[in-house]
């Protein structure tokens, strides 16, 4: 039987199942006590998470990384949130046991996040959930689940797989990750790739139709659970897992190798990242740059917006560790998909066409101008790029323009250093950018390519709707047109173009990125390896046949065939 999910991270893996039941959290015995009294009980509570999850957080920061670490540590800044506890000790304050109250202030913010179609923000929602039943079970006096002690070769199975379940797990005993929630982008999904277990997200009715103890092979790359496997099969799989071995080790001899075709043509594998810390994994994996800082993240996970000092600090910080290497750092991008609460920003009935990203920034100068003052005075320490996101008119491209010439000359008369020729470029995510791009490319001084809402826009498909998800794809001729427009546009105005979209690692991609003459290839920083060695298996005169063919296929369907049935490994 094969049972169909998300690929969440890549990996063949082969072993027995162990279904993680949460205990039951009901509380409906529990008789309030007084107020004084619940809200000790509730604080002791509190106090005792931190301590615990501090604990935690030390031990994946260690075991898995920093990066990952960070989920953790932003557990506890929500629940040392002054206006979280206090909401809490309102509904105390109205006859509520502690952990009624913490239920139902949970449940808002998870409602609130889970109403928002976007991975990112839907992750807050797992995040408070994680918090939620690890608070009320020290509130219930019950224990958490403790993963050190399962044997060897064991398939986990859960309906998620939350953050603190990380620090218990020992990385050599389990085979594979299943869980009945979650996407690619899912903290799940995340921790899986960072501990390199193979995994499959969303498989429906996981808990109830796998059995305890029975054999089952985990295909992360397929995002297939397969049970009752033939002899043959299994036999194959494992012939497709060390091999996959081979193959890692194989990657590991390209690092501090030079990013370039078979024939020669010397291209750049960047990496795209969300935090300061995320810089580390990028030189770990050899990446050339950061070709994407999504700055929005510093942003989230408080109350105010951050300071020109804190921004300062954190691009400061990534210029500093990339060591001469190019960072290009994402303005604000706020607006459809990503909501942050103390913005106040209005609500919209189509917010992925409304006022957002360079839209929100140019309409908020007090917001914008502080990111740039930020941006400008942390490029004295690295190789920064300013990049603006969803630009659609050469107007928007210029009123920043004016705003940065305005701060450069403020910071002048405070004698406060920057590199004045800091690079300007803008990221080309819509059909309008992509169709004007080389009026666009005498305004820029580089181009980076979002093929995510490229592909959106382009298709007029909302990628979070399963009834036209087929249509997602940028595998269909329109986009391919848009992409090579924008990147003939780039490199006839003597210009870099790069592209963060997660196109940029799609094998499939990269021989027709190639010959379009994309010159930087921005991608997670795990896969930095793999995209390099991609790009090694061709030559440009291979890779301009194969192009050739694809720009004559009618449809995302007879393009993908083409890709695949050429595709080199």
């Amino acid at each position: 039987m094969i049972y169909k999910g998300i690929a969440g991270a890549d990996g063949i893996g082969i072993g027995q199942v162990l279904i993680i039941k949460e205990a039951s959290l009901d509380y409906s015995h529990v008789q309030f006590s007084g107020k004084e009294q619940e809200k000790k009980r509730l604080q002791d509570a509190i106090a005792t998470f931190c301590q615990k999850t501090e604990a935690l957080r030390e031990k994946v920061e260690k075991d898995v990384g920093e990066k990952q670490a960070e989920i953790l540590s932003g557990q506890i800044m929500m629940i040392q949130d002054p206006f979280m506890a206090s909401q809490m000790q309102d509904f105390i304050d109205n006859g509520q046991c502690a952990e009624a109250a913490l239920d139902a202030v949970c449940n808002m913010y998870i409602e609130m996040f889970s109403s928002v179609e976007d991975d990112l923000t839907n992750q807050r929602a797992t995040d408070i959930r994680d918090l939620r039943t690890r608070l009320m079970k020290i509130l219930l006096g019950q224990e958490d689940i403790d993963l050190r002690t399962v044997e060897p070769g064991t398939v986990l199975v859960a309906a998620d797989f939350t953050p603190s379940m990380t620090a218990g797990i020992q990385k050599d005993n389990i085979a594979g990750i299943v869980t009945q929630t979650g996407s690619k982008t899912s903290h799940s999904a995340i921790l899986a790739r960072a501990l390199e277990i193979p995994a499959v997200m969303s498989v429906e009715n996981a808990c109830t139709n796998l059995k305890n103890g029975e054999t089952v092979i985990v295909d992360g790359g397929r995002g297939e659970v397969i049970t009752d496997a033939e002899p043959g099969v299994l036999e194959a799989y494992r012939a497709k897992q060390i091999n996959e071995q081979h193959e890692k080790q194989a990657l590991r001899s390209l690092l501090g190798k030079r990013t370039e075709t078979a024939d020669g043509k010397v291209l750049a594998v960047y990496s795209n990242i969300g935090k300061p810390a995320d810089a580390g994994a990028v030189l770990d994996n050899d990446g050339e740059g950061v070709g994407l800082f999504r700055t929005e993240f510093l942003f989230m996970d408080r109350d105010t917006c951050p300071t020109e000092d804190e921004q300062f600090a954190a691009y400061k910080q990534v210029a500093e560790k990339m060591k001469g290497k190019e960072v290009l750092i994402r303005t604000l991008d706020v607006g459809g998909d990503k909501e942050i609460a103390y913005l106040h920003m209005d609500k919209e009935e189509n917010p992925f066409l409304g006022h957002r990203a360079i839209r929100y920034c140019l309409d908020t100068p007090d917001i914008f101008e502080t990111q740039l003052r930020a941006l400008l005075r942390a490029s004295a320490y690295g190789k920064i790029k300013i990049m603006l996101p969803l630009v659609t008119t050469v107007t928007e491209v210029r009123r920043a323009k004016e705003i940065l010439e305005r701060l450069k000359a403020k910071l002048k008369e405070e004698n406060i250093p920057f590199n004045e020729n800091i690079p300007v470029g803008v990221m080309i995510e819509t059909p309008s950018a992509a169709v004007i791009a080389d009026i666009l490319a005498k305004e820029s001084d580089f181009f980076s390519i979002g093929t995510n809402d490229l592909t959106q826009y382009t298709m007029a498909v909302d990628r979070g709707n399963s009834k036209v998800a087929p249509l997602y794809s940028p595998l269909n001729p329109s986009v391919l047109r848009l992409i090579r427009n924008t990147i003939t546009a780039a490199n006839n105005a003597g210009i870099p173009v790069g592209m963060c979209g997660e196109a940029a690692s799609d094998p499939l991609m990269i021989p027709l990125l190639i010959v379009f003459g994309l010159t930087e290839f921005s991608v997670t920083p795990s896969a930095v390896l793999k995209t390099r060695k991609t790009i090694s298996l061709w030559s440009v005169p291979e890779a301009q046949k194969l192009t050739e063919d694809v720009m004559q296929a009618p449809n995302a369907e007879s393009v993908k065939a083409i890709l695949e049935a050429q595709q080199k490994k």
